[in-house]
């Protein structure tokens, strides 16, 4: 999401606030450890979503959590649970809400967390 021609690397193409309307946050809770797979979707379909969009759904070939996903699009934290929420209520997108039972996290997904987290 930032310039790759050498000069500007630290300054953004886009205001990310401006992808989501100026929302920071989504419609509803979305955990930053929340993991998100890409939905298949026929390319005349793919054609039609944004730049975010698409990369998102690149990177959601594999399990990727919404932290992740904010780290290598490089936006901010907010910015990609919206972007992500919004994909989901559009079908594009499968949420993998951790299940708390009695207050304790699954390990198996706090694991696949930080093995993401760890190829960073």
């Amino acid at each position: 999401m930032y310039g790759v021609d050498g000069a500007g690397d630290d300054e953004p193409l886009f205001r990310p606030y401006a992808v989501t309307g100026g929302r920071s946050e989504p419609r509803y809770h979305l955990a930053m450890e929340t993991l998100v797979s890409s939905m298949s979707i026929p390319d005349d379909e793919m054609a039609l979503l944004t730049p975010e969009q698409e990369a998102i759904m690149q990177l959601c070939r594999t399990f990727r959590s919404v932290a992740e996903i904010s780290a290598l699009l490089r936006v901010p934290l907010g910015v990609a649970r919206v972007l992500v929420a919004d994909m989901s209520d559009e079908g594009l997108v499968r949420l993998h809400q951790p299940h708390l039972s009695e207050g304790q996290p699954d390990l198996n997904m706090l694991e696949r967390v930080l093995s993401g987290l760890r190829r960073l």
